[in-house]
């Protein structure tokens, strides 16, 4: 299949080109292409000729999003619906990755697709009126994929930063309030490949299981032979301006959706392979 990937230089793009070019014809776009500007985007899709496009291109600095909701909603709203208006036309899938952020974190228990959406940052909003967007513009073609926590060999990660971290000694201070999915962007490649073939609608492509940012830290630790200890704090310690859901852990409950191995052995193997 040829297949258009945009904002294919970032972490999770890296990895996703890398799996398909094993088996389809992809076409990698980032800044070259300024899915913005209508033009550029409707050129792009007919140069490329995709049966698929995974649109990867986003904002998705939560905290500069705070500051910037305009700016950052260009870019996830607008961009998002010249994508899917492009796909449309030109009879194309559409997986548009979302996030864990759409929710407030306050249901007491995991997300499933059904559940009613309520971000509390502007970085959600803005990814939910997306997700609302490519829904409009390409109704019966837009594959929605929910995800969380994302770290990948291609870009800084909090998998990464502990282990410098933690090679250092001593202790680190961690938040402790807030608990997700952590998921490996291959892992993450392989669903979004998956959901190409799947009916429209929205998915939930996370890892399995879910931790805290303390507890996902002291993973890292015990899995790279590391002694450190893990201090945990509360985000209000941590004094970030955009606010994050307590507890945003996904789960995927449609039958024959793609669904991602246990976060613990993802981090296993992604530790062993970036040694």
């Amino acid at each position: 299949m040829r297949i258009l990937v945009t904002g294919a230089a970032g972490m999770l793009g890296t990895d996703l080109v890398a799996h398909l070019e094993d088996a389809h014809d992809v076409t990698a776009v980032d800044l070259d292409v300024d899915v913005t500007d209508v033009e550029a985007v409707e050129s792009c899709v007919r140069s490329a000729r995709p049966g698929a496009i995974i649109h990867l291109a986003a904002w998705t600095d939560v905290d500069a999003a705070e500051e910037n909701e305009g700016a950052a909603a260009e870019l996830n709203e607008a961009g998002a619906a010249n994508v899917a208006r492009a796909a449309a036309s030109a009879g194309a899938v559409l997986v548009y990755p979302s996030t864990d952020y759409v929710f407030d974190g306050r249901a007491g228990r995991p997300y499933e697709e059904g559940d009613a959406t309520m971000p509390t940052s502007a970085y959600g909003r803005t990814k939910l009126a997306g997700e609302r967007a490519v829904v409009s513009e390409h109704p019966g073609g837009a594959r929605i994929a929910r995800t969380a926590w994302l770290y990948g060999a291609a870009g800084k990660n909090f998998v990464d930063t502990m282990r410098r971290l933690g090679a250092e000694g001593g202790t680190v201070r961690v938040v402790d309030d807030q608990e997700g999915c952590p998921t490996w962007t291959r892992d993450l490649a392989v669903a979004l490949e998956a959901l190409i073939d799947c009916p429209p609608g929205v998915y939930h492509s996370a890892a399995e299981g879910s931790v805290t940012w303390a507890g996902f830290a002291r993973a890292i630790f015990e899995e790279s032979g590391l002694d450190c200890d893990v201090v945990p704090i509360t985000t209000a310690e941590l004094g970030r301006p955009a606010p994050r859901p307590p507890l945003s852990a996904l789960v995927s409950t449609r039958d024959g959706a793609p669904r991602l191995r246990p976060w613990q052995d993802a981090l296993r193997d992604y530790i062993k392979e970036t040694e």
